[in-house]
């Protein structure tokens, strides 16, 4: 068994296989285009060139950041799949398997990060943009990438093999980037199983009704099964942004503003249990009551939260 130090100390750039993302970077220019188009044709307001360029700047300084933790994450995946359970392999059920582990896995690792607040301080800036196009998928954490490889641990483990996981989760960012934009209305009985822009738009409203909900990567499932799932009304129209707009195109303000608010919190809190909730406990909540969390925003408008 190699020790984690030896595993990284040999790691290359082609262990970690062929990244997806990487390859569709023209279909990402391409798809970019055409909401331009569409939301013409449609007449649209969909960019603000300062913002677009504010979350164009996020998603390469995400970039940058994530080369090094990529490389700790998958040497970790190298070191854990020492131990798997099966020995699995590359048939093609496993990527069947797969599919939905990976899918599963980025479920918790979202829904996680919108109640742990120390988790949504790192996750928050892909949120903090009052508009919703194509530029905002691109709006990544630059210390999300930190932790978010912790909640995929469990595949090598159980024998998925380390480029795998890989690719399948470079799969499911691509995944993703489309269905950020206002142009696409509804898809349909597609709307049953995937995560569409319908119910992406939702996740990004800053409405008491929509708040931590439809947390899915691509199968809108899981959602539906864990009590998370919000239809969009036509009768509460998306205000997208988050509940406190930073209104900054500053990049650092953008990325670390909550760190901030938390430190702030955290040192004025009167008890250490106070402190540890400005931490641990949900987005919103306060030692005093004088803050509402998003469960706590839709009872007082009367919105179930199941």
């Amino acid at each position: 068994m190699q020790s984690l130090a030896d595993i990284l100390r040999n790691l290359t750039f082609a262990d970690l296989g062929n990244d997806p993302t990487v390859y569709f970077i023209p279909g990402f220019l391409i798809l970019i285009l055409l909401e331009l188009y569409l939301s013409h044709r449609q007449h649209l307001r969909v960019h603000v060139l300062k913002d677009s360029a504010a979350s164009v700047g996020m998603g390469i300084g995400s970039l940058i950041i994530g080369v090094g933790t990529k490389f700790l994450g998958f040497g970790l995946v190298v070191f854990l799949h020492q131990y798997a359970l099966f020995e699995i392999g590359f048939v093609w059920w496993a990527w069947v398997l797969i599919f939905f582990a990976d899918d599963i896995s980025f479920y918790w690792h979202h829904r996680l990060s919108h109640h742990i607040r120390l988790l949504w301080a790192a996750h928050i800036n892909h949120h903090s943009s009052e508009n919703y196009n194509l530029a905002v998928a691109l709006r990544q954490s630059w210390t999300e990438v930190i932790y978010k490889y912790i909640f995929w641990l469990w595949l090598p483990l159980i024998g998925f093999e380390p480029v795998m996981i890989f690719t399948m989760m470079g799969f499911s960012l691509i995944y993703q980037f489309w269905v950020h934009t206002k142009t696409i209305k509804s898809l349909g009985p597609l709307e049953l199983i995937l995560n569409t822009p319908s119910h992406h738009r939702v996740h990004h409203a800053s409405n008491a009704r929509y708040l931590d909900r439809n947390h899915a990567g691509i199968l809108i499932i899981w959602d539906r099964l864990f009590g998370t799932f919000q239809k969009e009304l036509d009768s509460d129209p998306v205000v997208f942004g988050i509940t406190s707009n930073i209104h900054t195109f500053n990049l650092f303000k953008i990325a670390f503003h909550e760190f901030r608010n938390i430190l702030t919190d955290v040192r004025t809190a009167p008890t250490v249990s106070a402190k540890l909730g400005y931490i641990f406990m949900p987005p919103g909540w306060s030692h005093d009551g004088s803050r509402k969390t998003s469960d706590q925003m839709r009872a007082e408008e009367g919105i179930s939260s199941s």
